[in-house]
């Protein structure tokens, strides 16, 4: 383990039970980014529809967009 995280972790011991609950959340929302399952929150799940309504309509960004927009984050 690195030995900042372990220092950190026995420090924590002597932490408010408040501060400890947020390290905890923090530490499971870190994890699961990194090693599980993301759950959509209700709007990105709403955003997935709209765009997948938006395709089967043929609804399409042009290319000349696309390219442009590319170009301007260099890709």
């Amino acid at each position: 383990m690195n030995k900042v995280v372990e220092t950190l972790l026995e420090r924590v011991a002597d932490w408010p039970e408040e501060a400890q609950a947020e390290l905890v959340k923090l530490i499971v929302d870190i994890e699961t980014r990194h090693f599980g399952v993301y759950k959509l929150s209700a709007e990105e799940r709403a955003a997935i529809r709209e765009a997948k309504a938006q395709a089967e309509r043929g609804e399409f960004v042009p290319d000349e967009v696309v390219a442009a927009f590319c170009k301007r984050v260099g890709l």
